[in-house]
Order: C-alpha cells, then structure tokens, then sequence
C-alpha cells in the first residue's frame, strides 16, 4: 500500500499560515492527495498494474472510501492500495496517515520518501 502525500498542490499548515482558515486548508490539502492518487492510479493502470484509490473522506464516484478491511482484501488479492485524504481529519500529517495505515493492514514496515 502506498499513502500518498498533496504537498506539491496544496498543503495546510502553509494555507493556514497565509491566513486560510486551517480547517478549510487542511481540507484542501485532503482533496489535492486524492488527486495525486488518482494521478498514480492511472499510471500504475497505464502499466499494468491494479490500482485502487482509498480515501479517507467519502468521494462517491471518485475512489473507494477508506475501509481497513476491504484494503486488506485489496492487497490480499496483489492490488496496490493508494491510501489519499490522510487520516481524513485537519490538524494531522500524511505522516501520521502513514503510521495509522501501516498499523491497519499490519504492514511489516512503513518507508517514508
């Protein structure tokens, strides 16, 4: 499984630092990971690979909402799981997404890059 980061679209600490209501950006900077992971789903598609979004904050039509169960199962089966929207609420890192995901799917380790 991968988490996937929206830093280089939006990030929310550095909205909130611009004077954006810190919710609202970290909300931003949900959606802009959901976007990456669409991104990477589709070029993980274009080569071959099965791919799922998972988000953190349901985006009916878009990806699957995140459920730890079904990533399990998704992975059980060889898919690649991209984990989009963090933890799916504001004040927490996609770092701590990471972790919390990790622990979820019993992962034996989690890289940071």
């Amino acid at each position: 499984g991968v988490v996937i980061g929206g830093g280089n679209l939006f990030r929310g600490a550095g909205l909130a630092e611009a004077g954006m209501n810190r919710v609202v950006g970290d909300h931003m900077g949900m959606l802009a990971t959901v976007m990456n992971g669409l991104a990477m789903r589709d070029a993980l598609h274009r080569a071959y690979v099965n791919a799922r979004v998972m988000s953190a904050i349901p985006l009916k039509g878009v990806c699957d909402d995140y459920n730890w169960a079904d990533a399990i199962s998704q992975l059980r089966q060889g898919r690649v799981v991209i984990f989009s929207a963090g933890t799916g609420n504001p004040f927490f890192t996609t770092d701590s997404a990471a972790c919390l995901r990790g622990i979820e799917i019993e992962a034996d380790v989690v890289l940071k890059a």
